[in-house]
């Protein structure tokens, strides 16, 4: 199957992400979120990232234009219907991505491929609650998703060898360095990265260093270019927090428990960079 249109349910950080990594590779997209307000709010986060890539001389104001004029918003799911894949970005929640995923595989073509964006749910859970679970698949992009190379494509056990190949060949046609990986909580990349968060506020907790000291530990020690708990502040510590939960409850191993100053925090409303305040404030 070619894929000349995706569909994006989600206008917010990811969703966006996507739609503009889509539009700048030559592919139509149709972004829907729930308001006017979200969509418009996608739209010129879009805007303003071209814009940084004119400024730096990696694009032109016409290829500016031509991203923007392939993408056009909606409040309806009935505008998908254009689409060959849609990619559900939501946030990382189950049952809301599960009320999302039978609303649109409801009004979607049979033919028509569904991936989620999870970082942490079940793709063979999410699956069977379709009616196209052989056409159901992961897509897991990085934030910033412009910007980041790689797209973990998870198979389902029921994901068909056929939905695998042309979604791996979508994804280097954006320019990404796709891998394949089977089902399971956290995949590879999260099932790393966010237990390792998880330590960092633990040490934070438990007071042997200070947030800046364990951040540059981390980068100078380890060669990150970013220390984990600035790297928390950007994922939003309510995704940290939510993933751990998922491992928590999914392997029922005790080395996946939350930390309680990140649950504290979450609680709190410091969720990161999106709410101004998380570790650092912003």
């Amino acid at each position: 199957m070619s894929i000349q249109t995706v569909g994006i349910i989600g206008a917010g950080t990811m969703g966006n992400g996507i739609a503009q990594a889509c539009a700048v590779s030559g592919i139509n997209v149709v972004m829907v979120d729930v308001s006017d307000t979200a969509v418009a709010k996608g739209v010129a986060t879009v805007a303003g990232s071209l814009d940084r890539l004119i400024r730096k001389d990696k694009i032109s104001a016409a290829d500016k234009a031509a991203a923007l004029a392939r993408i056009k918003v909606s409040t309806r799911y009935e505008d998908l219907q254009a689409a060959q894949l849609v990619i559900e970005a939501a946030t990382e929640n189950y049952e809301l991505k599960l009320k999302i995923l039978k609303q649109a595989d409801a009004l979607l073509a049979p033919e028509v491929i569904i991936a989620s964006n999870t970082s942490s749910i079940s793709i063979t859970k999410l699956a069977a609650s379709t009616s196209r679970a052989d056409r159901f698949i992961g897509m897991h992009f990085f934030n910033p998703v412009p910007m980041m190379a790689l797209v973990e494509i998870i198979r389902g056990l029921q994901t068909s060898d056929a939905t695998h190949d042309t979604v791996h060949a979508m994804a280097t046609a954006l320019g990404k360095s796709p891998i394949t990986v089977k089902n399971a909580p956290g995949f590879v990349v999260n099932r790393i990265l966010v237990p390792m968060i998880n330590e960092a506020f633990f040490v934070l907790a438990e007071g042997l260093a200070t947030p800046e000291d364990i951040d540059a530990g981390m980068k100078l020690g380890c060669n990150q270019p970013i220390g984990p708990l600035a790297l928390a502040d950007m994922i939003g510590l309510d995704v940290c927090l939510a993933v751990m939960d998922v491992y928590l409850t999914e392997f029922g191993d005790s080395k996946y428990r939350p930390c309680p100053l990140l649950k504290e925090m979450v609680a709190a409303g410091r969720l990161g960079r999106k709410s101004g305040r998380g570790v650092y404030q912003y």
